[in-house]
């Protein structure tokens, strides 16, 4: 009987279709443009507790903050890249329902195929990418693909490396020390400070977890 009922059913046109698809585009974006607040906003808080660890001279505390950072900022390009990917979709669907008006229906569009094979490889919008793909494969707008999973541990190396070059100027911004000067300036601090003392740094390496904590948590 379902399958009758399936049958039965009226198929949306090219144009329901366009207005359902960009509607869920438009979604993802403000579902992006918030993450991308989130994330700014825990940044701020980051960059305050870097100054105060440099204040400390507790340079490996503000080191480890600041890898955050740049995680955190390689995070939010990426998320404006996506961004900018679905309003190309967006766009070039626009384009594929003028057509299906002069030929009464959805073309191919390498176009769309290509972004949302893309957009399939990002983690903040695999979820969605993969129901278009299946959606706008039965529409005719797209040919069935499979999805290439790209395993990030193989380049993890040479991105830690990355990100270890772009520390050094996320502190020279915030706390106006460099890399360079960390290790005399570790090992001044062990000198400097004081059996009592003990217990107040471990309290603020739990401030500057929870930190951590939180940035991580906003980037997922």
């Amino acid at each position: 009987m379902e399958k009758v009922m399936n049958v039965l059913k009226p198929k949306p046109n090219p144009q329901q279709l366009l207005r359902d698809w960009q509607r869920r585009l438009r979604q993802e974006c403000r579902n992006i443009e918030r993450q991308i607040r989130d994330i700014q906003r825990e940044e701020k808080k980051v960059q305050k507790a870097i100054k105060e660890a440099a204040k400390r001279n507790d340079m490996g505390s503000a080191k480890s903050l600041a890898k955050e950072i740049v995680r955190s900022q390689r995070t939010v390009n990426r998320l404006y890249e996506n961004k900018a990917q679905l309003n190309s979709i967006s766009m070039h669907l626009g384009e594929s329902v003028a057509i299906a008006r002069t030929v009464g229906h959805l073309s191919k569009s390498a176009e769309v195929m290509k972004l949302v094979n893309n957009l399939m490889k990002a983690p903040e919008v695999a979820i969605t990418m993969q129901e278009f793909s299946k959606e706008m494969t039965k529409a005719g707008v797209m040919e069935e693909m499979v999805n290439d999973a790209v395993d990030s541990a193989l380049d993890s190396e040479d991105m830690e490396e990355e990100i270890e070059e772009e520390v050094d100027k996320v502190l020279t911004t915030i706390a106006g020390e460099t890399t360079a000067q960390l290790p005399q300036a570790v090992r001044k601090e062990k000198l400097k400070q004081p059996a009592q003392a003990v217990e107040e740094a471990e309290d603020d390496e739990e401030d500057l977890e929870e930190l951590r904590a939180r940035l991580a948590k906003v980037r997922s």
